[in-house]
């Protein structure tokens, strides 16, 4: 029951419509017993720092931020966590004294998923495809763990030499080596040797036709195959990976513990296995997975 102590926290994106965020946060405040509602926001971009400040002074507890305002935030933000700030993107709005500050709980997220599924990125050679917002969260994630080597593959190589050079300054390495899609093969072949991450749309409903690689021969190549998109639940990159002998995830369980983590800052809990739980299958329900 709403009343005139409920907490509002919610999203921030455009379009927003399919967002499965209410579902997960209302869930876990029903299970914990907080007051606290979570609704969908979608301002327009020329409105962001408008509705950000407003958000704060109507005492909105904490936002998540999705498409296409990841980086554009930043600049109504009071501060920037660490990590969130070398990614140069936030997903996250956590309730300081004077305004917002800024978290990436998307690089988190998966970070807690690949610990759950015991995938490992300390001396890795990983295969990143895409160079966007995601890629960046995700080559850095593998960095910052100790990944051997990081091939950024991107369509247009001047994307991913950019970000390529961002990450070897940020971390005192050539940990990170940017290559065009088309020229995969200069990759040395080595059967189940990478963990490959597919971050790109490339795939994504309603084109799950569509695979960003398309040599079924080279995903002889992986030995692990994790692709955030999550609808399909199997997307075609995942298939060809699977077929040749890797194991394959997607992303759902990175979307619940970017979530999972944002509602504990927002409300300095830490929420228990069985509501985790519940909260995924509540979102595999909603998705009809």
């Amino acid at each position: 029951m709403v009343d005139g102590r409920t907490r509002v926290c919610g999203i921030i994106a455009n379009p927003v419509e399919h967002t499965l965020s209410p579902v997960l946060h209302n869930i876990f405040a029903q299970e914990l017993g907080h007051n606290l509602i979570y609704v969908p926001f979608k301002p327009e971009i020329t409105g962001l720092d408008i509705a950000v400040k407003g958000a704060f002074a109507l005492h909105v507890l904490g936002l998540n931020v999705s498409v296409p305002y990841k980086q554009k935030v930043i600049e109504s933000l009071v501060a920037v966590e660490k990590d969130a700030k070398q990614i140069g993107a936030v997903n996250t709005l956590v309730r300081m004294e004077n305004g917002y500050m800024g978290y990436n709980t998307d690089y988190l997220g998966l970070w807690r998923t690949f610990q759950e599924e015991e995938i490992i990125l300390d001396g890795q050679e990983v295969i990143v495809f895409g160079a966007g917002g995601a890629s960046k969260a995700v080559a850095y994630l593998c960095c910052k763990e100790g990944a051997k080597q990081v091939y950024l593959l991107n369509r247009t190589l001047k994307k991913a030499q950019e970000l390529a050079a961002e990450l070897n300054q940020t971390f005192q390495r050539d940990c990170v080596c940017a290559m065009q899609l088309s020229d995969y093969k200069e990759i040395p072949y080595k059967e189940h040797n990478y963990l490959a991450i597919q971050t790109s749309s490339v795939g994504m409903y309603p084109n799950g036709d569509q695979v960003i690689l398309e040599d079924q021969e080279w995903y002889h190549c992986f030995h692990t195959a994790f692709d955030l998109i999550y609808t399909p639940a199997q997307t075609k990159f995942m298939q060809f990976a699977k077929a040749a002998g890797a194991k394959t995830y997607h992303g759902l369980k990175m979307l619940l513990y970017q979530g999972v983590i944002a509602y504990e800052l927002w409300n300095h809990c830490t929420i228990p296995k069985e509501v985790v739980k519940k909260g995924y299958q509540m979102m595999e329900r909603e998705l009809h997975l």
